[in-house]
C-alpha cells in the first residue's frame, strides 16, 4: 500500500466511525449517498494532498477540480445549467466533508458557489447561461467582492464607485477590494459598488464583472494563517465595465443581494465550523488510540466525551437550519446568524481543547489538529464577524419579546 492509499484508509476508517446514526436519521437518502459520494472523492483526491498543501500554500486545483468532476460544486443548482437540484442540507453534509479534509480546498470550493449563486437569483437566463456552468465544472474561478480596505460588515460604507454611462449601455467601475477569495485568479467576479453614496444602502449595485479585462486587476495572495492553500487577494477596478443586463436585479438592489446571498454563505462557514470541529475531534481520537493502544485515560475520554456532544449539537444545529432554509421562502436573520455564530465558534473551540488535551502532540503538523485550529479562526470572521451574528440575535430577541403596542382607547 502507497502512503496515500494509507492516508486514504485512515481517513476513511477516523471519519466513518465517527457517524451518528441517530443524526444521520435526519438526512434523506439522497443526502446520505451525497455524504458517502462526497466522501469518497475526498479521501482519493483531497486529504492526501492537504498537508502538503497547507505548508507550501499551494493553490489546491486537483482537489476543486475532482469534486466538479464528481458533480458536487452544482448540488444546489438546476440541472440545466449543469446542476443536481439538490437541498442546502445536501450541500452542507458536503461542505462539512470537505472541510473534514482540507479547509483551504472547502474555501475555494464554497466560494465558486458563492459567485454562482447571486448570477442564478438575480441574473437574466443570458447571464446564467454566461457564467453559471463554468463555475460549476471549474473552468472558471468565481468571487465575491464585498469587502474594501475601509468598508468590511458595513456594506453601506462602500466606496468603489459604479458609474452609468448611458452612450455605452453600461457602467465604468473604479476602486478597490480586499481580503478576496480567490481574487488573484478570479474570471468572473461579483462586485458591490456604490452608484450614488447619499443613497446608503439603497445606492449599492451588484455588478457582473469579468475578470479577464485589462481594466480589473488582481493582487498577489496575503499570507495567512490558516487556509493557507486558498488565495485570498486585493482586487483593483480601473474603470471596468460592465454592461447594463450584466446588473443583478437591476440598479440599488446591491444590498438586498447582499442579504439573500449570506444565507447561503453562512451554511457554508456553519459547515466548515462543524467540519473542522470534527477533523480535529477525529485526530485527535486517533492519536490517543497510537499512544495508549489499551485504553484512553478518563480524563482524556472525559473531555472527548464534552467533545461528542458539543459536535452532535453543532450538526443538528446545521442540519435543522439548512432544511428550514429549503422548506421555506422567509428565513429568520436569528436563525442563520446561531447557526453561523455557534458553529464557527464550534469549530475554534474544539480544535483548541483537542490541542489542549494532547500536550505536546497537539502542535505537531503530522497530527494536523493545529491546521484545524488555525483554519478555524478566520470561519468566524468572514461571512459576517460572530460579534454581528450576536448583534442580529439580539436585535431579533428584542423584536420577539417587544411588549405589543396597546390600542388607543376611543
Amino acid at each position: 500500500m502507497t502512503p496515500l492509499e494509507e492516508i486514504r484508509e485512515d481517513y476513511l476508517a477516523m471519519h466513518g466511525a465517527l457517524d451518528e446514526p441517530s443524526i444521520d436519521a435526519h438526512l434523506t437518502g439522497r443526502e446520505l449517498e451525497v455524504r458517502e459520494m462526497t466522501r469518497d472523492v475526498v479521501s482519493r483526491e483531497v486529504a492526501p494532498r492537504a498537508r502538503q498543501a497547507d505548508i507550501d500554500g499551494e493553490f489546491p486545483t486537483h482537489g476543486v477540480q475532482a469534486l466538479a468532476d464528481a458533480g458536487l460544486m452544482g448540488l444546489v443548482f438546476p440541472r440545466e445549467l449543469g446542476g443536481t437540484g439538490d437541498t442546502n442540507v445536501a450541500y452542507a453534509t458536503a461542505m462539512e466533508e470537505i472541510t473534514a479534509a482540507c479547509g483551504s480546498t472547502s474555501l475555494v470550493f464554497m466560494t465558486q458557489m458563492h459567485a454562482a449563486y447571486p448570477i442564478l437569483k438575480f441574473g437574466r437566463d443570458a447571464l446564467a447561461k454566461q457564467w453559471i456552468p463554468g463555475l460549476l465544472d471549474g473552468s472558471i474561478y468565481g468571487s465575491l467582492a464585498i469587502t474594501e480596505p475601509n468598508a468590511g460588515s458595513d456594506v453601506s460604507g462602500l466606496r468603489t464607485r459604479a458609474v452609468h454611462d448611458p452612450a455605452a449601455s453600461g457602467y465604468h467601475i473604479n476602486g478597490s477590494k480586499t481580503f478576496i477569495t480567490t481574487g488573484d485568479r478570479a474570471g468572473v467576479i461579483v462586485c458591490f459598488a456604490t452608484t450614488d453614496r447619499s443613497k446608503g444602502r439603497k445606492g449599492i449595485g451588484a455588478f457582473i464583472v469579468d475578470g479577464s479585462q485589462a481594466e480589473v486587476r488582481h493582487g498577489v495572495p496575503f499570507h495567512k494563517l490558516g487556509m493557507r492553500a486558498s488565495s485570498t487577494a486585493e482586487v483593483f477596478f480601473d474603470d471596468a465595465f460592465v454592461p447594463e443586463d450584466a446588473v443583478l436585479g437591476g440598479e440599488g438592489a446591491g444590498w438586498r443581494v447582499v442579504m439573500q446571498s449570506v444565507v447561503k454563505s453562512r451554511i457554508s462557514a456553519a459547515a466548515q465550523g462543524v467540519g473542522l470541529a470534527r477533523a480535529a475531534y477525529a485526530r485527535t481520537l486517533h492519536t490517543l488510540r497510537s499512544v495508549s493502544p489499551g485504553r484512553i485515560p478518563d480524563e482524556q475520554l472525559f473531555v472527548l466525551g464534552t467533545l461528542r456532544g458539543r459536535l452532535a449539537q453543532g450538526r443538528l444545529m446545521l442540519i435543522t437550519a439548512a432544511r428550514h432554509v429549503d422548506e421555506n421562502a422567509e428565513v429568520p436573520t436569528g436563525l442563520i446568524g446561531m447557526m453561523k455564530q455557534s458553529c464557527t465558534d464550534l469549530g475554534w473551540e474544539v480544535a483548541a481543547e483537542c490541542a489542549r488535551i494532547l500536550g505536546p502532540l497537539g502542535d505537531l503538523a503530522d497530527v494536523g489538529v493545529e491546521r484545524c485550529l488555525r483554519d478555524a479562526k478566520v470561519t468566524q470572521i468572514y461571512d459576517g464577524t460572530n460579534e454581528i451574528q450576536r448583534l442580529l440575535i439580539g436585535r431579533e430577541i428584542n423584536q420577539i419579546t417587544a411588549a405589543p403596542k396597546q390600542e388607543e382607547s376611543v
